[in-house]
């Protein structure tokens, strides 16, 4: 099974000077519809997939004039919001939906969006366009250009309004290794092009972004501060060092309620990432205290079963992650962000454990310096299953509860 990682860290690349074999310039689209009225709400969008066996969530938004639907990978880890487009696409992959047919509405060089793009003075070819590049952790990458389009958008208000965003058409795309059959990206991340980021700049929503995974399938994301009672939520500070993705700062493992000496680890939620990543040497030393946890009990190494990395069978297949709990101890993640008082993540064996197709356990966090992650580490959707996950950018916070995912509130109004 592939492991997705989506997150953009310094991986991200923007670059207004793309190479000039994969730029291209535009010409004759249709005009795209105004926005409509400004009005404080939320937006609640269902989500769809799992962690195992499909590998990743994906949620759908409706773009254009008349809107189309197109379904994209909610990262919160990258901020660029971009489908694939057909202008013509240069090298586009598969996905479920029919490409992007982008308007005339460019993004001209001298936008501010364009800029929040690019580190520095930057210099554009073409003054009338926005050329943008973005290149993942997993060594995937987009190259295009910036649009503006309408959105067709349900508030829990029961409003339905069409605001102007800015996306990219994306025309040439090269695929990594955890590629999934999608439209595009829905970027969630704190810059200035993250959708959360551009509908609050218009008074639709509260910069508040979080999203509900369920371990049974689907779930729900959402966009405003009106879908979640506050009194329930257990939050950290974002880190004030680390400001470029949703990070508490530095984190220590703890497991089974007892400190592990794996601390200093600077961590990162991130929904584009499947699976949980520790570097190397935290990761050597989780997985050999689970090695040490098993010894002596009736399960083995599952050299056979390729699903992840570690995998381990019983006398006999196991059907639920209950039937291993007597092999393995719930793990979390102590912060320390400058409260008085430290705040626990919970990561119950749901959280870091799966059952695979042939009846074996594994383990589902990876080592991240294999990937390139170097010093980072993930909290990817495999840990924040069956919990409330809450980026309030306004309060600078990153809160969780345990919730039921199954149940996304006011269902009536959910779509974009």
């Amino acid at each position: 099974m592939k492991a997705r990682v989506i997150l953009a860290l310094s991986f991200m690349l923007f670059n207004v000077l793309a190479s000039d074999d994969r730029r291209k310039r535009w010409w004759d689209w249709p005009s795209s519809s105004q926005a409509g009225n400004s009005i404080c709400s939320s937006v609640v969008l269902p989500l769809y997939g799992n962690v195992y066996p499909q590998g990743f969530y994906y949620a759908q938004i409706n773009i254009g004039h008349p809107p189309r639907p197109y379904f994209v990978d909610p990262d919160t880890g990258s901020d660029l919001t971009w489908l694939q487009c057909d202008a013509p696409c240069v090298h586009c992959t598969q996905a479920p939906h029919p490409y992007y047919r982008p308007n005339n509405d460019l993004v001209p060089c001298k936008d501010p969006l364009c800029a929040s793009l690019h580190a520095g003075d930057h210099r554009c070819d073409d003054p009338g366009q926005c050329d943008y590049e973005v290149e993942y952790a997993d060594g995937g990458s987009s190259l295009g250009v910036l649009i503006n389009d309408v959105s067709l958008v349900n508030l829990t208000t029961g409003v339905r309004i069409t605001p102007r965003v800015t996306i990219g058409c994306g025309y040439d795309q090269i695929p990594g290794p955890s590629y999934q059959p999608l439209d595009g990206v829905l970027g969630l991340g704190k810059g200035k092009t993250g959708i959360v980021s551009q509908l609050h700049s218009q008074g639709l929503i509260r910069k508040v972004v979080g999203h509900c995974f369920s371990s049974r399938g689907g779930g729900f994301l959402f966009f405003g501060d009106d879908v979640y009672d506050p009194s329930r939520i257990v939050s950290t500070p974002m880190s004030r060092d680390y400001r470029k993705h949703y990070s508490p700062g530095y984190g220590e493992v703890i497991y089974g309620g007892k400190q592990t000496g794996l601390k200093n680890l600077l961590v990162i939620f991130d929904s584009g990432s499947s699976f949980t990543y520790l570097s190397s040497q935290a990761y050597e030393g989780l997985l050999y205290l689970v090695t040490k946890e098993l010894s002596g009990k009736p399960i083995k190494e599952a050299l056979d079963d390729r699903t992840l990395p570690f995998c381990w069978k019983g006398r006999k297949p196991f059907r639920s992650i209950k039937d291993v709990s007597k092999y393995f101890k719930p793990l979390a993640l102590r912060f320390s962000s400058g409260w008085r008082s430290k705040t626990q993540f919970e990561i119950p064996l749901e959280g870091y454990l799966l059952i695979s197709s042939r009846g074996n356990v594994c383990l589902g966090i990876l080592n991240g310096t294999e990937v390139g992650l170097q010093n980072f580490n993930i909290i990817g959707d495999i840990s924040m299953q069956d919990k409330m996950v809450i980026y309030d950018n306004e309060k600078q916070t990153i809160g969780w509860t345990t919730a039921n995912c199954d149940r996304p509130p006011k269902p009536e109004t959910m779509s974009i």
